[in-house]
């Protein structure tokens, strides 16, 4: 049927129903019967209901709930109608694009919200009650070091404690775990909302890295601590340094061979210039000791410049060639590709692998095959990273998650402070000191620039 049908009969029916109600009205005027009145009102209550199924019926096409290339294919049928369709085609073309229009506002913005997310520098996952994976952004990629996870569960391969915390998490609920993920060790720090999405339950939770600030609270808690007990140490240990070399030196001068002059025997005045001694050089030993540990305090700004880290292996090796000799330690040397070079401050960076090489030598026993390679490679998005691994003894676990705090050592005589200097060192060049090691298998310190 035609639009232009379609109108016609929707007028005939609007006169009909317009004569019906005037008779109706005239009936209410001229007294006429009670049967005659209820005739005319139930003549018109039907033609309307006629006249609303007419409507409904004949507009149904236009009214399905089509996008909009559906709604003009609907209106294209019969070649024979294509003229009495134009009309229609028209009227509506204007409607159909205002009712598209804000769809496509909405597709603009959900890409817009999405490609934030997946942008964004905190790691974001949501996940349904059963634990299928419905947004996880590039940050959480990177920190989990995952590609493409279609369901929580599936991170149990790498913690069982990160993935019971996000099922038992709950709105403003918080977490931190501790993961390890390619033999380094961070801190997570898990935050977690429920939402609801068309009557479905959903989660989402936030990831951050958190380890190198509690690294760096930690490392300011002992560098105030170090501040203070130096600067009181320091106060009662120099004056007590300088009182016993005075009295030592007083007493060289002395001349004792005149006996009236001497109070105190020869041999007594021998014993306490000997006492005096032994004040003074361990006066002047614990100086040297609270010195060592300012600097774990008074780190200099790296001045940083461009270095090839195979000249700089070079110049360790010929720094500490008598001590790698004198331990019968092999040292190999693999620098790939040659070229490899990093930005740092070459005076610092060569106390950090110095400090490295002689924990390596350290670590060996007597019967051990001693080797140590020292190692330059491209780590993840090209950063540089160098690498020194020893076959020696190792570490055990314990000892482990202890050896970059201060004062903690494993060695029978040692400050405690090497590998916290180091580890603050490598922080101010924005870079990480990491380390791996089995007992009885070697340790392997991974500089990370």
């Amino acid at each position: 049927m035609t639009f232009e049908k379609i109108k016609e009969n929707i007028w005939i029916r609007v006169g009909l129903l317009t004569l019906t109600l005037f008779l109706l009205t005239n009936t209410f005027y001229t007294g006429s019967f009670v049967v005659v009145q209820l005739f005319f009102l139930m003549a018109a209550l039907f033609q309307v209901i006629s006249l609303v199924g007419y409507i409904k019926t004949s507009l149904d096409p236009l009214t399905d709930k089509r996008a909009p290339d559906d709604i003009s294919s609907a209106l294209t049928g019969d070649p024979e109608d294509e003229e009495n369709h134009s009309i229609l085609n028209h009227d509506l073309a204007g409607g159909s694009k205002k009712g598209y229009k804000p769809k496509k506002e909405k597709e603009d913005e959900f890409q817009y919200l999405k490609n934030i997310v997946h942008h964004v520098g905190i790691g974001l996952i949501t996940f349904n009650a059963s634990g299928k994976v419905q947004i996880i952004n590039t940050a959480a990629k990177n920190l989990l070091r995952i590609r493409k996870v279609d369901n929580i569960e599936e991170l149990q391969e790498l913690s069982r404690t990160l993935v019971d915390s996000f099922f038992r998490l709950r709105t403003g609920g918080r977490d931190l775990v501790r993961v390890e993920i390619g033999g380094e060790i961070i801190q997570l720090a898990v935050y977690a909302i429920q939402l609801t999405l068309r009557g479905e339950e959903f989660k989402l939770v936030s990831l951050q890295n958190i380890q190198s600030e509690l690294e760096e609270k930690e490392m300011e808690a002992w560098q105030n601590l170090v501040r203070v007990l130096t600067h009181e140490i320091m106060n009662s240990i120099t004056p007590i340094t300088s009182l016993a070399a005075t009295i030592d030196e007083d007493i060289s001068r002395h001349d004792f061979t005149n006996k009236e002059n001497v109070l105190v025997p020869a041999g007594e005045v021998e014993d306490i210039q000997m006492a005096v001694q032994t004040i003074k050089r361990r006066s002047q030993g614990l100086i040297r000791f609270v010195q060592d540990f300012r600097n774990l305090a008074h780190i200099p700004k790296p001045k940083v410049s461009l270095i090839k880290v195979s000249t700089l292996f070079q110049e360790i090796l010929v720094l500490m060639k008598k001590e790698i000799s004198d331990h019968g330690v092999k040292v190999s040397v693999i620098t790939d590709p040659e070229t490899i070079c990093i930005n740092a401050d070459k005076e610092l960076i060569t106390q950090v692998l110095i400090n490295l090489v002689k924990n390596a030598i350290q670590a060996f026993d007597e019967h051990t095959n001693k080797i140590i390679e020292l190692k330059a490679f491209p780590g993840e998005k090209g950063r540089p990273v160098i690498s020194v691994r020893d076959n020696g003894s190792g570490i055990d676990e314990e000892a482990l998650e202890k050896i970059f705090i201060p004062f903690f050592t494993t060695k029978k005589s040692g400050s405690g402070i090497g590998l916290s200097l180091s580890r603050q060192i490598m922080r101010q060049h924005q870079g990480i000191l990491g380390v791996k090691s089995k007992p009885e298998e070697g340790t392997e310190f991974l500089l990370k620039f």
